[in-house]
């Protein structure tokens, strides 16, 4: 017998024929995206910069790290991006944070969920590290009414069966980081992350590290800030996962 939940995408899809996000081919079963697209769309492929996964062309044979990393003390141990930069990625990014399209969140949940392919994170998978989603500021995440980077960890969750937990607040609203170089996110940024009071017991009762997810990877400011305020609370270990590399 069908599930409640199947029956009801079947319905959804019957009353509201859903439509490729990109080539508009028609779809089923509350897909977003086909899967010609899905498969065609720019993934990050080695080599790439062991701590920001910066894509590289050429041959360039074991690990490394690249000059904007080399020297650099970040709070996390690595980032990982699913998908390279591309217009197609970008644009689904953009649609979900700013068109409020959340049917998208599942599918770039799904690709990032890819980066799980890279043998580092084998032992965050095994030991069921938490998923952190960076948060938005509470007047932002009204005016947006949800956090893009939690949608994408939910769904991230739902592909590993890893837990999702929101450790962090934002306590204070900053600008837009766009424009800003890597100094000037830093100054933005200081002080702006914080553990939820109720879950300073929980963090240092939790696995020995999380998994901090977002959308976008650009100079890793935002993220290192997270990392800083997680691992000042007791977390030992911080990984990055990301949609795209910016």
């Amino acid at each position: 017998m069908p599930s409640t939940e199947k029956l009801g995408t079947e319905l959804l899809d019957w009353l509201y024929p859903p439509i490729c996000a990109l080539c508009e081919c028609g779809l089923s079963g509350g897909r977003a995206l086909c899967g010609d697209c899905a498969a065609g769309m720019k993934r990050v492929a080695a080599p790439f910069c062991s701590v920001c996964c910066e894509v590289f062309e050429g041959r360039i044979d074991g690990s490394f790290e690249c000059p904007n990393c080399r020297g650099i003390s970040f709070h996390f141990d690595f980032a990982r991006a699913a998908m390279d930069r591309s217009e197609k990625t970008l644009d689904l990014i953009h649609r979900l944070k700013y068109g409020r399209e959340l049917s998208l969140a599942r599918e770039l949940g799904e690709l990032a969920s890819e980066a799980f392919d890279d043998s580092r994170m084998e032992i965050p998978l095994r030991e069921k590290w938490p998923l952190v989603p960076v948060p938005l500021h509470g007047s932002r995440q009204r005016e947006r009414q949800f956090n893009q980077a939690e949608e994408i960890a939910r769904a991230v969750s739902g592909v590993t069966g890893l837990p999702l937990a929101r450790l962090l607040k934002r306590v204070r609203r900053t600008e837009t980081q766009t424009r800003l170089s890597r100094q000037e996110r830093l100054k933005n940024l200081k002080g702006a992350f914080a553990i939820r009071w109720w879950k300073r017991a929980a963090v240092r009762n939790e696995p020995p590290g999380v998994i901090l997810v977002d959308d976008v990877f650009t100079t890793g400011s935002t993220v290192d800030a997270c990392a800083k305020v997680l691992r000042k609370a007791g977390v030992q270990r911080v990984v990055v996962l990301t949609v795209m590399r910016g």
